[in-house]
């Protein structure tokens, strides 16, 4: 039962915590825009152009093409385009342990579902006369093995990386050891808890006494490996790491957000609401501070 709070509390505050900041993200006041050329919506994305070099832009309907502004924004979300580009031996390390979340992401919503479905009386197994059965089975097996394996080792050689590269250490902070250390520490556990077992039927066992709240005795590794995945869940969207939650925003309202400011346009309303805004806090820094004035 307790063990079954922690994992729909975290999930929830997770979940929750995610949808307050895009939240919070959409309602922010005009950025200041980086319109760096070229814009994957614009016509001229191919060679670099802009809708700006137009003779009499102001005139004409501003033609994008929204399509190809998600293709590209899925191209980095989901595949990491710019460090694939700019970093490709960073690149292998920190891909491995973003692939193997998505697939540790499929493998639990395989564990619910195989779960769900044994509770139903259909067999998940190499044996099962179920074709819903063995394909969940099977599609478990590859998740799982998969996703732990490549997120396990992208997280430890990612710490190993930003410690023993000269460069990149002079710009890791402590909480970025501390962030790559939890989840080490979550995906770890989760080896020793799941891997003497690749077909994952104790997974599946857990999972269904999860889901129902039916207390069940727990090994201490399965307790200390759902208490790190619980503390991981509730502090992922609290700290850097939630910068899933940031990138749409930050490519469609900044990086390629070059819609015109002309007189009427929803881009003149966000200038005027903006112009009326006054800071609440004041500069700290010395320099900033008047000088005193001599008695």
């Amino acid at each position: 039962m307790f063990l079954s709070l922690i994992a729909y509390l975290s999930i929830l505050l997770f979940v929750g915590i995610s949808v307050y900041k895009a939240y919070e993200f959409a309602k922010m006041p005009l950025h200041g825009r980086m319109e760096l050329y070229p814009v994957p919506k614009e016509k001229g994305f191919e060679h670099g152009g802009s809708f700006y070099e137009e003779v009499a832009w102001w005139s004409k309907p501003h033609e994008v093409s929204h399509v190809r502004e998600i293709s590209e924004m899925v191209k980095e979300i989901f595949f990491i385009k710019t460090l694939f580009e700019n970093q490709r031996p960073f690149w292998w390390i920190s891909y491995a342990l973003h692939l193997g979340i998505y697939f540790i992401m499929a493998w639990t919503i395989l564990l619910v579902m195989g779960a769900v479905s044994e509770l139903n009386g259909i067999l998940v197994a190499a044996n099962s006369l179920s074709i819903w059965g063995l394909l969940i089975f099977y599609l478990s097996v590859a998740t799982g093995i998969i996703g732990l394996a490549l997120a396990t080792l992208g997280s430890g050689f990612l710490f190993l990386r930003r410690l023993f590269d000269k460069t990149l250490k002079k710009y890791t902070t402590p909480q970025e050891y501390f962030n790559l250390l939890l989840l080490f520490a979550a995906l770890f556990t989760g080896v020793l808890t799941w891997g003497s077992d690749l077909t994952f039927h104790n997974a599946r066992v857990v999972t269904a006494n999860l889901v129902t709240f039916t207390p069940f005795a727990a090994s201490g590794l399965v307790t200390l490996h759902i208490i790190l995945v619980g503390i991981m869940l509730i502090y992922i969207p609290t700290s850097k790491m939630s910068h899933y939650v940031g990138k749409y925003f930050t490519f469609h309202t900044v990086l390629w957000d070059n819609s015109p400011n002309v007189k009427g346009s929803a881009v003149e309303q966000k200038v005027k609401k903006a112009s009326t805004f006054r800071p609440t806090t004041s500069w700290s820094a010395p320099h900033i501070k008047p000088p005193s004035v001599p008695k």
